[in-house]
């Protein structure tokens, strides 16, 4: 597993243009939305953003800036699992998943201590799934990765009661984004 590799994974699932009515992301190339590519420089019409653009972003602000090149130095699969989560449902919301699965695995704070659910990959959370990952060994990072599409799979079927309209997209969520 290589960052590229998660990329060009993302970029093929998310394919190219696209503008959804019940996206509130609004329109999309490559899987970035109009804002984040506004935010990062971008003032064309979207359907002209290019691959290379998208490449840098997802790079830049879905892998190093959360730290999830951190993570992928101990735990490659889980460090897979938020750069996908973290494309979808935005970086803070992927290590808050690995957070709380780290957290509850714990044994009551038996195993090492309770870290803050505070969505951002620092020490404490890397600690944690060192200590997490000494413990439990390789069948360790399967049941957190089970954990984390756990609560992965749970939020996507919230959005959809929540809002009606992102039903149009739950099945696609829960085929192409888990598991």
């Amino acid at each position: 597993m290589d960052v590229d590799s998660l990329i060009d994974g993302v970029i093929g699932r998310e394919g190219g243009y696209a503008d959804h009515p019940a996206d509130r992301g609004g329109a999309t190339r490559w899987g970035v939305t109009e804002a984040v590519a506004r935010a990062h420089g971008w003032a064309g019409d979207m359907r002209g953003f290019p691959r290379a653009e998208a490449v840098a972003i997802y790079r830049r602000v879905y892998w190093l800036k959360p730290g999830f090149d951190l993570v992928a130095a101990l735990a490659p699969r889980i460090a897979a699992e938020l750069f996908d989560t973290g494309v979808n449902m935005g970086p803070p919301v992927a290590t808050g998943f690995l957070q709380r699965a780290l957290n509850a695995l714990n044994r009551g704070a038996g195993d090492y201590a309770d870290i803050a659910i505070d969505n951002r990959i620092g020490p404490a959370t890397i600690a944690a799934l060192r200590a997490f990952l000494a413990l439990r060994g390789e069948r360790g990072e399967t049941v957190l990765l089970k954990a984390v599409e756990a609560l992965q799979g749970e939020r996507y079927l919230h959005l959809a009661e929540s809002r009606p309209a992102n039903e149009a997209f739950l099945y696609g969520w829960l085929a192409n984004r888990l598991g």
